[in-house]
C-alpha cells in the first residue's frame, strides 16, 4: 500500500490499487495470516480518504475453489498489471496466470519467477522487493505506457503457451522416450 501510495497515486491519477488474497479462515497453515490482515487494514483505514477510495482490500473467499478461481480469473482480467511481490517464491502461480491472461507483470526477482519474467519483455523485474521506489517506478513505467503494457502481456502469453503448459511437458516425455528409443 505504502509503495502505491508514495510512488503511483499522484503520478498516475487514475490508478487503482486491489490487493487479494485468501480468506484468513481459509487457509490453516498461515499462522500470521489473521495478523497481516490486521495490520493491512490499520494501513488502509489511516490513508487520507481520497487515496482509500482507490485501495481495495478482498479476502477471497476458499471453501469453494470453483468460486475462488473464478474470482481470481475475474481480478486478474481486468488488472492493468499483476503484481506479485514476493521475498521468497517457487514458481510463482500467480505470475503464470496473469502471462497467461496477458496481463504484464511486475514482480519481484526471486525464486522461481526471476526464471518465468523476463525483465523488459514479459513485466519489469523488481530487484529488492523491499524497495518501494523501484516497485513504484515499475508500476508506473508499465501504466504511462500501454503499448508496451499490451506487448509485455502478450510476450508474457506466449512464454507461458511455449514453457510453462503442460502439453509442452508432454511433449518433452515423449521426445526423451524416443531418443532413448533409438540409442
Amino acid at each position: 500500500i505504502q509503495g502505491f501510495v508514495d510512488h503511483v497515486a499522484d503520478e498516475i491519477p487514475e490508478a487503482e490499487l486491489m490487493l487479494a488474497g485468501p480468506s484468513v479462515e481459509g487457509v490453516t497453515d498461515d499462522p500470521e495470516g489473521a495478523e497481516v490482515v490486521e495490520e493491512v487494514t490499520a494501513i488502509y483505514r489511516g490513508l487520507p480518504a481520497e487515496i482509500r477510495e482507490r485501495v481495495h482490500l478482498a479476502q477471497l473467499p476458499m471453501e469453494d475453489r470453483q468460486e475462488n478461481a473464478a474470482i481470481v480469473n475475474a481480478l486478474q482480467r481486468h488488472a492493468a498489471i499483476v503484481v506479485q511481490k514476493s521475498i521468497a517464491e517457487g514458481f510463482g502461480l500467480t505470475v503464470a496466470e496473469g502471462m497467461w491472461k496477458g496481463r504484464p507483470l511486475v514482480a519481484s526477482a526471486v525464486g522461481g519467477i526471476s526464471d518465468q519474467v523476463l525483465d523488459g519483455e514479459t513485466g519489469v523485474l523488481v530487484r529488492d522487493a523491499t524497495d518501494l521506489r523501484e516497485y513504484g517506478q515499475a508500476l508506473v513505467r508499465v501504466l504511462s505506457d500501454p503499448d508496451e503494457a499490451d506487448r509485455m502481456g502478450e510476450n508474457g502469453r506466449q512464454r507461458v503457451l511455449e514453457h510453462f503448459i503442460g502439453v509442452r511437458h508432454l511433449r518433452q516425455w515423449i521426445e526423451l522416450v524416443d531418443r532413448i528409443d533409438a540409442a
